[in-house]
């Protein structure tokens, strides 16, 4: 059975994440439906990751099996047809050895969160970023941001629905920067627990407003207790931007990273 990957990209606002539900949108669903009315094959489509509802994503990889073959060029062309006027695209389609698997070969995974640091109201970009109206101090998020880099117990940054084994994980990079009014927080890492970008980018912005310092993170850490988190960003900034896999030189990010278990 041949074995197709999409890299995939979608505006999350209308879908309750990727991963399908029973009771509304998700971008699995939109995929899945859009083979089968090509293929007539029932395929599951297999993710990097999974995202919220109202996230993003820039490249998301999947991958899905198929009874025949199919020009990789032609299939993705049919399937951008059927998506229509479904957010989602395809960005490029090829096809992958059967043991390369889109979640389990991804040896990292990077995000970007977005903040439009200004008091005027969203027009063209509402919910596609976070607007903040106070002033942020980028220089003392990012080297509050320091704190979190590492391996660390995330449960204060861990989802109460989190269906995570472990709280433990190892945070590659987590940066704050500034470029003009935006404010973009890049995080990267093996593998992340269920809300934990969102809610690492709340307490950032409390550091940036000036109503929490580095050491008001680093005991939220140290709790590790969901009680003590000052703040869960909404899903309306973030991007799921790229995953690495063996033989990529990189993951999207600033810095080269070990993603070694």
């Amino acid at each position: 059975m041949p074995r197709f990957a999409l890299l995939l990209e979608w505006n999350g606002a209308p879908f309750l994440g990727y991963q399908r539900q029973p009771n509304g949108p998700t971008v699995q669903l939109a995929v899945e439906e859009a083979v089968r009315a090509i293929t007539s094959e029932n395929v599951v489509v297999h993710a990097a990751g999974r995202t919220d509802t109202g996230v993003h994503a820039l490249g998301m990889p999947v991958h899905f099996d198929l009874s025949r073959t199919f020009d990789p060029f032609r299939l993705c062309e049919a399937i951008n047809a059927k998506l229509k006027p479904k957010p989602v695209a395809v960005l490029s389609c090829r096809t992958v050895p059967d043991d390369w698997h889109a979640r389990f070969s991804c040896l990292g995974r990077a995000y970007e969160y977005r903040i439009l640091n200004r008091r005027a109201p969203l027009t063209l970009e509402a919910g596609q970023v976070w607007r903040i109206m106070r002033p942020l101090d980028v220089e003392a998020m990012h080297d509050a941001a320091q704190v979190l880099v590492g391996t660390h117990d995330f449960t204060t940054f861990r989802s109460v629905h989190c269906q995570s084994v472990s709280p433990v994980k190892t945070l590659d990079r987590l940066d704050v920067q500034r470029v003009g009014e935006r404010v973009l927080i890049h995080a990267a890492a093996r593998s992340f627990l269920h809300h934990q970008v969102r809610s690492m980018v709340g307490c950032l912005s409390l550091v940036g407003q000036g109503r929490w310092s580095r050491d008001d993170l680093a005991a939220a850490l140290q709790a590790k207790d969901r009680c003590k988190l000052g703040l869960n960003a909404p899903p309306d900034g973030l991007y799921f931007t790229k995953a690495l896999y063996p033989g990529d030189d990189d993951h999207g990010c600033e810095h080269t990273t070990d993603f070694d278990a």
